[in-house]
């Protein structure tokens, strides 16, 4: 390992998982970001609000599915991060954050990473298989795409637009992991997410604009240059809004409950400084909080969806009992004495 670059790396050397693995395959562990759990997040947490936000009652379909997803995004994100460092090897080498890693550094060689990525991909197919015939053809459609990411940041200058089609494929697959179908409202929290992976994606290429300029390589954080935090706002605001129709659509109540992830994205665009490179990281990073509390939305979506038509029958039978009271409360009092006083 480089020992002398680690102040100028993003790779977590030290860190709680990396202090437990075995040195034979501790390459093979930044190889794969184990290292850095965010990608991991972000890969998974798309996938958590579909299935929660599709899902009518507590089940424990829900849980066994949000199970499958974590194993599946660990190992998919994992594999992700193999083809990509296979692509990028020699250009890793020109870039300051990335030249520690184990392809660049020479640690591994691409015969061990394909080894690797092999067996992240059995894993990703048995997980793959334990769904249902949609999902699997859903998820046999993004290998092509996971492949061609490294691409893009060498032919177009919006590589981040491509990677938030393929990194949110996670949308679409729990919807139809939990109902066997796509609605409309499974689209609108899918670009929803693009349009977020599009704002937290440039923001994170801010750290590499002088070396990306140095290697040739593209970015939106190039492309839109001193006016990214327009662009970026622009993003969050066009996903919220696509987040906010998407609940509407399955319970309109639960858009109150967007309310807290909505001032989380407003404080990344209110901190976010463009001009320095831990502040991208930080707000970046940022982005598992977001997740995770649009994810407490969707559950509580779920848990609105199913106590309504309890608070219905509720609603229904107080308003029955109170008119009953209402009528007999005035058949009462037409009494006086035994009388009828309503003949008079």
């Amino acid at each position: 390992m480089q020992d002398d670059d680690h102040y100028h790396t993003d790779i977590n050397y030290d860190g709680f998982f990396m202090r437990y693995v075995p040195e034979r395959f501790r390459a093979y562990a930044l190889l794969g970001r184990f290292d850095r759990p965010i990608g991991f997040w972000l890969l998974l947490l798309p996938g958590l609000w579909s299935i929660w936000l599709s899902s009518d009652v507590p089940s424990f379909k829900a849980l066994w599915l949000s199970l499958v997803f974590a194993v599946g995004a660990f190992a998919m994100r994992a594999a992700g991060c193999v083809i990509n460092d296979i692509w990028d090897r020699d250009l890793d080498r020109r870039v300051e954050r990335t030249k520690g890693r184990p392809l660049a550094a020479e640690d591994l060689s691409i015969f061990q990473a394909v080894k690797f990525l092999g067996v992240l991909l059995l894993i990703g197919l048995f997980v793959l298989m334990q769904l249902n015939e949609v999902t699997i053809l859903l998820g046999l459609l993004s290998i092509p795409m996971i492949i061609a990411y490294p691409l893009m940041k060498r032919i177009t200058y919006w590589p981040q637009a491509f990677l938030g089609l393929v990194f949110n494929f996670g949308v679409l697959m729990g919807w139809a992991a939990m109902t066997e179908n796509l609605e409309p409202a499974t689209f609108l929290l899918y670009f929803g997410a693009v349009f977020w992976t599009l704002g937290y994606d440039t923001i994170y290429a801010h750290q590499d604009l002088e070396d990306d300029m140095m290697a040739g390589v593209k970015s939106t954080a190039l492309h839109f240059g001193e006016n990214s935090y327009a662009w970026v706002r622009g993003f969050y605001f066009l996903a919220f809004t696509l987040f906010i129709a998407a609940f509407a659509m399955q319970n309109l109540l639960a858009v109150f409950a967007l309310i807290p992830a909505g001032l989380h994205m407003r404080s990344q665009l209110r901190f976010w400084n463009p001009q320095s490179q831990n502040s991208a990281l930080d707000i970046f990073k940022s982005n598992r909080e977001f997740g995770v509390l649009v994810l407490g939305a969707a559950i509580a979506a779920m848990v609105l969806q199913f106590l309504e038509p309890y608070v219905f029958s509720l609603y229904d039978t107080l308003t029955t009992s109170e008119t009953a009271q209402a009528l007999l409360g005035n058949d009462q009092h037409g009494q006086v004495d035994g009388t009828d006083t309503s003949q008079f």
